[in-house]
């Protein structure tokens, strides 16, 4: 049985923070040569479809309008048809992060327990400790866990205290993912106990298979979807919050966002879900091969090791430990030849020191240009100190 973690504060930023991590993102971001490997961004280029919407949303200039407070009709129909919960109602919002801190208002209460996985996303534990909620995070990295959460730590970690049960599912970063009876379980669970069961579904289209909670728990659980990853929207902004219509009357009140979400981002997501099914074979092909050129070149070099594989999101962890080398090293090497990864850090502060994330819906050149340039990446970051400089 896993122990529970104590729960961690979580510490907002100070604004001199806040001014640091904006200009090492606007950095990143007007670097044109920049190689994206570290957001789980999809870089590849549109569906000729949904390039066309963007354009004719543009010409038509509908965007002069607001959009309908929960989202325009149609979008709201379409993902809820393509989660394939008929009766459930979708509120479409500005990314999957406005819909999760929408739960997060909705649910979390000072004092009431939310209890998420380690490593996990950290943005909702954020959310909770503003609220006062008391988080638990139950360790799951390592293979003595199998790298995710089992219903035996559920149930250790949750009683009729827990308000919220957080689940990212495929996990980031891990890319592990969850069979039919263990969402189950995990369903049962939060209805036992009278908690409600965010599920956030962000990176499920890149899993082989999928088992939504809502199927088993539809009065309690709250599905988060998101356009950034699997369709490439992150810049335009655009996810969605899908729940029953009786759980939807708690939550509308705790939104701020009462003139909709992006015109343009939502004539986009329409075309993309009609295509979407072309899309994505095509897509999960290629951030497929982009792993395994990328755990192969990793093998050539002693001590690194790909804990989780296939990855069943659009991204790998690669542990650093036995190559002698910090996570932070190696993502300050790969940033002289401008390729972007991520540390382990961002994640996960128990476990972070062990591992850098690598994104992988990519072209294939940039994985390559990751690859080709690995071992001496690796030698550089020998002599590099960790540095606290990276978000």
């Amino acid at each position: 049985m896993s122990a529970v973690l104590e729960p961690r504060a979580v510490v907002a930023a100070t604004p001199s923070d806040a001014e640091v991590r904006n200009q090492y993102f606007d950095k990143l971001f007007t670097n044109p040569a920049l190689m994206w490997l570290g957001q789980n961004t999809n870089h590849h280029p549109l569906h000729p479809a949904v390039k066309k919407a963007l354009h004719d949303a543009i010409d038509d200039e509908s965007f002069h309008a607001y959009a309908p407070p929960l989202g325009m009709e149609a979008l709201r129909s379409a993902i809820v048809e393509d989660l394939g919960v008929p009766g459930q109602s979708a509120v479409v919002t500005d990314g999957a992060v406005a819909a999760l801190a929408l739960a997060c208002r909705a649910f979390c209460k000072p004092g009431g327990g939310f209890v998420t996985t380690d490593p996990g996303w950290k943005w909702p534990l954020q959310f909770a400790a503003k609220a006062g909620s008391v988080v638990t995070e139950i360790p799951i990295y390592g293979p003595e866990y199998g790298f995710k959460l089992s219903a035996e730590a559920l149930a250790a970690s949750t009683d009729e205290n827990t308000a919220v049960i957080y689940l990212v599912d495929p996990n980031n970063p891990l890319g592990t993912t969850y069979t039919e009876d263990e969402i189950r379980a995990f369903a049962n669970r939060a209805r036992e106990i009278g908690a409600i069961l965010i599920h956030d579904c962000t990176y499920r289209d890149f899993a082989d298979e999928h088992a939504l909670a809502s199927r088993f728990y539809p009065e309690g659980t709250v599905t988060i979807v998101s356009f950034s990853k699997w369709l490439g929207l992150a810049g335009l902004r655009l996810g969605a919050l899908v729940t029953a219509p009786s759980l939807l009357e708690n939550i509308l009140p705790h939104s701020q966002a009462p003139l909709g979400a992006s015109v343009l981002a939502q004539r986009a997501a329409l075309a993309g879900l009609v295509v979407k099914d072309e899309w994505m074979k095509d897509i999960i092909g290629k951030q497929r091969e982009n792993q395994r050129m990328i755990v192969d070149a990793f093998a050539k070099l002693p001590g690194f090791e790909v804990p989780v594989l296939p990855s069943q999101a659009n991204f790998i962890v690669v542990e650093c430990t036995g190559a002698g080398i910090t996570p932070e090293a190696l993502v300050s090497a790969l940033g002289e030849h401008d390729i972007m990864v991520r540390q382990g850090t961002y994640h996960t502060p128990r476990f972070g020191h062990r591992f850098v994330k690598i994104s992988t819906t990519v072209p294939k050149e940039w994985a390559q240009a990751l690859c080709d340039v690995l071992p001496q990446a690796v030698e550089r970051a020998k002599t590099l100190p960790a540095t606290a400089a990276l978000f």
